[in-house]
């Protein structure tokens, strides 16, 4: 049977991470509420952008352009990788980057792709895999901001403008509702318009462009790549801190079985001193009588 005291002091040790794990479970619920708003308030805006590019990429008809096409015979890619710069949060990073790993051992031979790795959990576990890793980010946070997003579009922009490039893709887990996050592998470039189920048989829409449509590409492709990208941070850090609030709230769960477990093994311990204490009084007076 086990010492009183040390239960005691084992009881007192979980009760203080019941109130480290349940505080960090409600930071979380409120920064997923805001993250929430946050993704919520961007995705009409990035699906209508990109609805938009469709509609005028085939109304403009033979209209030519670089994000368009793809680069043959260039045997390089891109991959953004996006994870959290903090941990406990369950699986949500591993199952990122056991995504990206996928995805990178699914490549052509021949074909290299440089990662460029967001987040000091997903950095550290490519050094820890000794894979190269091209560019690193981190310190972006929760509250990703568009000027944080956007040079890393604008730079995987121009190197499939040049030639440098035949893809770019982002690896992250995207956020489906409170319940239900996926993690995905996203093609940036080249730009593909989304086809929702039911609009295959729609009528084409009648534009006329001013300034011409090659004009407006110019200018809608590329915010397209960056607003897509910011989305996928925004899923990314809603996504995060779900995670964390579901591990959060099981660490609870878990330390609050181990206080009811330790307390009854205190009591059966109490309950054994008391027993012996009681069989040595009786004993020592039978041996007076």
């Amino acid at each position: 049977m086990a010492n009183r005291r040390v239960l005691v002091k084992r009881r007192k040790a979980v009760r203080n991470i019941r109130k480290i794990t349940r505080t960090m479970q409600l930071i979380a619920t409120a920064r997923f509420q805001a993250a929430f708003n946050r993704a919520v308030a961007t995705r009409p805006y990035t699906e209508k952008l990109a609805e938009l590019v469709a509609d005028l990429s085939r109304a403009a008809g033979n209209v030519e352009h670089p994000l368009l096409k793809t680069n043959e015979g260039v045997d390089r890619s891109a991959l953004v990788v996006l994870t959290s710069d903090r941990g406990l949060a369950g699986g949500y990073n591993a199952n990122v980057l056991r995504t990206a790993l996928g995805h990178l051992d699914q490549q052509p031979a021949g074909m290299t792709t440089d990662v460029h790795m967001v987040g000091k959990k997903g950095i550290s576990y490519f050094r820890f895999l000794r894979r190269p890793v091209a560019e690193q980010t981190s310190g972006i946070g929760d509250r990703p901001r568009f000027d944080q997003v956007e040079p890393i579009a604008n730079d995987l922009i121009d190197r499939f403008t040049r030639g440098e490039i035949a893809s770019a893709h982002v690896a992250y887990m995207k956020f489906l509702s409170a319940g239900q996050q996926r993690p995905v592998v996203v093609q940036l470039l080249p730009l593909q318009p989304e086809v929702k189920k039911g609009e295959e048989k729609a009528k084409s829409v009648e534009y006329e462009f001013s300034p011409d449509p090659k004009q407006l590409l110019d200018e809608l492709l590329p915010a397209t790549v960056r607003i897509r990208l910011f989305q996928a941070f925004n899923d990314a850090a809603v996504s995060e801190q779900v995670a964390r609030m579901v591990a959060m709230k099981a660490a609870t769960d878990a330390a609050q079985d181990m206080i009811k477990a330790l307390t009854r093994e205190y009591n059966r311990a109490r309950q054994t001193q008391i027993t012996m204490e009681l069989l040595d009084i009786v004993g020592g007076a039978n041996a007076l009588s």
